[in-house]
């Protein structure tokens, strides 16, 4: 059977894409317009002349192959997508002529130096979208517009049947072009398939449908030059391919623009587009976006009303853009006929001055409509307050703007001409879905409202956050704390699972973390496994931090002067024990395993070399399976494996070098290599307590003989540092570390994280939480050869006193607070 026949967002995207059909017209690229030749408004004061030279046009031939024949009554298009305002949301489609019955073909003259993103569309009652052979929807392939040329595809399946066919693989490194160097974090595209380089440069694209295919490599930040070539697939075998990205220089580009008189003052003027710093993450976030609004420049006034950013930007990149007063969907600019405006321009060689002109904020007669909402004191002074929108599913959330006194407050102009009655929802610090307002919890339901003629002005009023509670902290005093030495670790473990929406709000999340006295944090960036056999493990846009996220999120912990260690992990579709039971583990599997991690590791030992991070830690719960005798098929030489790759990671990254050994559980059967690291990052999770109230002296008293009987003799066995690793949900019976699963078994800590769903059957106990801490850390105050204590799961974004094991904003962050700057000496 097909593994999927519509996906539930490709589902949703092809309905807005039908009932968006003006939008879809395949006469020009009338959408897609040259900087600065906006027709000047009779609003104007001054004649606005053009700043940039039109691109002069090259015509394109695009040449297709089909793995099946049409069906009669159906068409093929070529869907010109644009990613700033969303991949369904404003493509322009161009009907193929057919050739024959499997190979189709289309001219179309396109802008010199440009980037051009589409995919295939097969029209039928409703418009269906190409497929990868993995049964997945292509996301947009890619072609540089370098003159006059010729593009080769294939179309391996469509959405709504099954890929079936011989395969080959492209594998490859792209270096720079001026130094040989490897480049990571490259976009590189084949046959529809998306991956990103490793360190090393590295890539590969497995299971692409034999023929040529266009490869594009690509910087997510432009750069580098884009590079393009053909590439043949033989079935069966791989296609070695090397690309070489000539570095781009960078030029001052100042952007000015005149907005429409009915511009809110005080909202901000950002400017979205296409590149990494212009707010686009290159993943599919909700609703389809690819852009966050808190990601992209914010434009500053001037005092004649126009309003203007100065940015570097790199030659010759293909830059599409637009001004808005949300994100690339929702307030942007529109023409006056209500389509969507989208600007190119290709960066000269030289600074330059763009001037440019906001027709319109409002698309069609629909009049703006006004959000104002008062929320309750106990809001933390440090949240901003957004607006969710659902006219189809929800969208990504857009900040509002703040009035003073606990009030915001957002005006929408648009796109109301695509909607009818649409949902809106407020949360905090657009982390919806988890801080929402306690009428519209989890998403499942939101406040109604419809378009209309006539201005609206809805006055809401949140009464409570989901998750948050006024709470007084809690009152220590009289213990005796035994000052640690040089080097003992009061840290923080953030949570290893990531929304593009927190990159902006790192810089509090990190001066919360040292607030509680911690003098380092542990940052969890992740990738992640999307295919089993083959094998394919790397960072997907989106769902795992990129390079240059890691990079920035390392740079603001750094600035505060905390130590650093970078403890990286894996995704998983489902769970890691799930995973590793549907892996074939056959010898070819194990070598592309081993690779893969090692490439992985590498990948973030370069990481911390670049960042000069105090700490690297590898290992964790999820690779019991790749360690000798955890599995019967695991190759005879494991462990010269990994000592090699242990030998690699060093030879990138000259610090201190990590294991992540879980307890309980991990003890007994740890790998002989670990004698190899220069410390263990002990993950500790156990039992302290089955009674339902647990004393503290009580759960003291276990922990202690825990250390004695079990971590005492295993470190002085290893004589490495030692650090503990606690994680305990803030629910009842968390001292057991066995949260029943209804089924016989436990449920793991991680299952009560955010963006997980809630259960029902447990509640909050955050005094809990507080008492484990309170007796973990006394059990570690007279255990000297201790030389760490770091919570775990923290959640950065915002205060949750929910049932993770976070302690943002929980009573346990008070315990934290007492104890650490007393282990640190900083406080007598």
């Amino acid at each position: 059977m097909k593994k999927h026949l519509i996906t539930h967002l490709t589902l949703r995207l092809v309905l807005l894409a039908s009932l968006s059909a003006l939008l879809l017209n395949g006469c020009t690229l009338s959408l897609i317009e040259p900087s600065g030749l906006v027709t000047p408004t009779p609003t104007l004061p001054f004649p606005l002349p053009p700043t940039t030279t039109p691109q002069p046009n090259a015509e394109v031939t695009f040449d297709v192959s089909l793995p099946a024949p049409l069906l009669l009554g159906e068409s093929l298009y070529l869907s010109v997508v644009d990613e700033v305002t969303g991949l369904a949301l404003n493509a322009v489609n161009y009907p193929l002529r057919g050739v024959d019955t499997m190979h189709y073909t289309l001219a179309l003259p396109l802008p010199i130096n440009s980037m051009v993103k589409y995919r295939y569309l097969r029209q039928t009652a409703l418009p269906i979208l190409e497929d990868s052979s993995a049964d997945q929807t292509v996301r947009y392939r890619m072609a540089y517009v370098t003159g006059p040329m010729a593009v080769q595809d294939v179309v391996a399946s469509w959405s709504d049947s099954p890929f079936s066919g011989p395969t080959g693989r492209v594998s490859g490194q792209v270096v720079n072009a001026a130094d040989g160097t490897p480049i990571p974090d490259i976009l590189v595209t084949a046959g529809g398939l998306q991956t990103l380089t490793d360190s090393g440069g590295n890539f590969s694209l497995e299971e692409l449908p034999p023929g040529t295919h266009n490869m594009v490599a690509y910087a997510l930040d432009g750069m580098h030059q884009p590079f393009q070539q053909g590439a043949t697939v033989v079935a069966g075998k791989p296609t070695p391919v090397k690309l070489a990205m000539a570095p781009a220089a960078l030029v001052n580009v100042i952007f000015t623009v005149i907005v429409p008189h009915d511009t809110v003052p005080t909202a901000p003027i950002r400017l979205a587009g296409n590149l990494y710093q212009l707010g686009n993450t290159f993943g599919d976030l909700d609703g389809g976006l690819s852009l966050v609004a808190t990601r992209m420049p914010v434009l500053s006034p001037l005092p004649d009303g126009r309003f203007t950013l100065s940015i570097m930007l790199p030659v010759g990149a293909d830059i599409r853009y637009k001004y808005t007063m949300g994100d690339g969907f929702w307030n942007a600019e529109h023409r006056q006929n209500g389509e969507f405006v989208v600007r190119e321009l290709i960066v000269p060689q030289a600074n330059a001055l763009i001037q440019d002109v906001v027709e319109t904020w409002q698309a069609g007669p629909s009049a703006p409509i006004l959000f104002e909402v008062s929320v309750p004191l106990e809001t933390p002074v440090t949240d901003s307050i957004s607006m969710q929108f659902n006219p189809y599913g929800w969208t990504e959330p857009i900040p509002m703007w703040p009035l003073g006194n606990n009030r915001w407050v957002y005006k929408l102009f648009s796109p109301l001409n695509m909607l009818g009655i649409f949902e809106y929802r407020y949360c905090r610090s657009d982390q919806c879905g988890s801080a929402d307002d306690i009428a519209t919890p989890d998403g499942h339901h939101g406040q109604p409202v419809s378009t209309s003629l006539a201005p609206q002005d809805l006055q809401d009023t949140v009464s409570g956050w989901t998750w948050l509670q006024a709470s007084k902290p809690g009152s220590l005093g009289g213990l005796q704390v035994t000052p640690r030495a040089d080097g003992f670790w009061a840290g923080v473990e953030l949570q290893a699972y990531y929304d593009p929406t927190w990159q902006a709000l790192m810089p509090q999340a990190f001066q919360n973390v040292q607030a509680v006295g911690s003098n380092w944090v542990v940052i969890t960036p992740t990738w992640t496994y999307s295919r089993t056999s083959p094998l394919v493990f790397a960072p997907v846009p989106g769902h795992d931090p990129l390079w240059d996220d890691t990079d920035e999120t390392i740079g603001r912990a750094r600035a505060l002067n905390m130590n650093v260690a970078l403890f990286p992990s894996a995704n998983f579709p489902n769970s890691a024990e799930e995973w590793w039971n549907a892996t074939p583990r056959d010898a070819t599997w194990w070598d592309n395993w081993f690779a893969r991690y090692q490439a992985f590791a590498v990948y973030y030992a370069d990481l911390a070399n670049r960042t000069s991070v105090q700490c690297l830690i590898l290992g964790g719960d999820w690779l019991a399976t790749a360690f000798p005798g955890g599995s019967a098929t695991l190759p005879a030489d494991a462990d010269t494996r990994w000592r090699n790759m242990i030998a690699e990671v060093r030879e990138h990254y000259a610090g201190a070098v990590y294991w992540a050994l879980p307890y309980p559980g991990g003890l007994q059967s740890s790998p002989a290599f670990i004698k190899d690291m220069d410390g263990i990052y002990l993950l500790w999770s156990a039992p302290l307590s089955n009674s339902i109230v647990p004393s503290i002296e009580e759960m003291q008293t276990q922990a202690g003989q825990l250390l004695d009987k079990d971590i005492q003799p295993f470190h002085a066995s290893l004589q490495k540092p030692l650090v503990l690793a606690v994680a305990y949900p803030s629910v009842n019976g968390a001292a057991s570390a066995c949260p029943p699963d209804g089924k016989g078994g436990c449920l793991p800590w991680t299952a009560f994280s955010q963006h997980q769903p809630d259960n029902p059957a447990f509640s909050v106990d955050m005094k809990s939480q507080a008492d484990i801490y309170q007796a973990l850390l006394s059990a570690v105050n007279s255990r000297a050869w201790i030389t760490g204590f770091v919570s775990r799961g923290y959640y950065p974004p915002t205060i949750l006193q929910d049932e993770s094991a976070s302690i943002h904003g929980k009573s346990a962050a008070d315990i934290l607070w007492y104890w650490y700057p007393r282990m640190l000496g900083v406080v007598k």
